[in-house]
């Protein structure tokens, strides 16, 4: 591998990244980099747990989201334990599928018939948080070697930031929106049943906690129709 083409290319990534406007721009930037940059790749997705529920984000190829559902339902495989882990190993290969495995015996047989030749996995994690797992899948086996992963490892390294700083600045903007929306709500009741700033947002509050709806959400409803039903 030419290194130093690859370092210009990591560094474009790497703005490239943070100029996206969302968070699922960010994930399909990095996903997609993933078979630009990494020798061998011919897909990519991230993968997120919540409890034993998997969730396939951006994913490059039908492939990669019928990997995760698989590593799913059988609770076992590279991405899944990748995306378990707590800053444990960096990065989980099956180097070829049609070798037998003893890490993960229900997984290899069933993945090999999606034609999965090899695949690794790399825990997106910063200091402070567990992001998932960045996945990438080839269709050859034997397709990753010690390149393959430094280059995955640095893309994922970069990846995990980027989606980091998506992710909050994504929650928020939704913060200000939603304080925007109540404002708006509060507004709406005290010119129409002449009550106080704290009035207003204590009736908002009362039906938020008696009808089990987010206040956010009552707000909303407030806006659209000038009032609560």
């Amino acid at each position: 591998m030419d290194w130093r083409a690859f370092a210009q290319d990591m560094a474009t990534m790497a703005r490239d990244l943070l100029a996206q406007d969302s968070v699922e721009a960010t994930l399909q930037r990095i996903t997609s980099s993933a078979t630009e940059l990494v020798e061998g790749c011919d897909a990519a997705g991230v993968l997120i747990l919540r409890g034993t529920s998997v969730q396939s984000l951006a994913p490059t190829d039908p492939i990669v989201t019928e990997s995760d559902r698989l590593q799913e339902r059988l609770q076992q495989g590279p991405c899944f334990d990748a995306a378990h882990q707590h800053h444990g190993d960096r990065v989980f290969r099956i180097a070829d599928f049609t070798a037998e495995q003893h890490r993960w015996p229900d997984f290899v047989p069933q993945a090999r018939r999606l034609h999965l030749g090899s695949m690794m996995g790399f825990l997106l994690y910063t200091d402070d948080e567990d992001l998932g797992a960045l996945n990438l899948y080839s269709h050859r086996p034997g397709a990753f070697n010690d390149v393959s992963e430094t280059a995955g490892w640095l893309l994922a390294s970069h990846a995990a930031v980027a989606f980091s700083s998506a992710r909050t600045h994504a929650q928020m903007e939704q913060a200000v929106a939603t304080r925007h929306t109540i404002g708006e709500a509060m507004g709406i009741l005290m010119g129409g049943h002449h009550l106080t700033e704290q009035q207003a947002f204590d009736v908002l509050r009362r039906y938020s906690q008696e009808n089990n709806v987010k206040l956010r959400e009552v707000a909303r409803q407030v806006c659209e129709k000038g009032g609560l039903t």
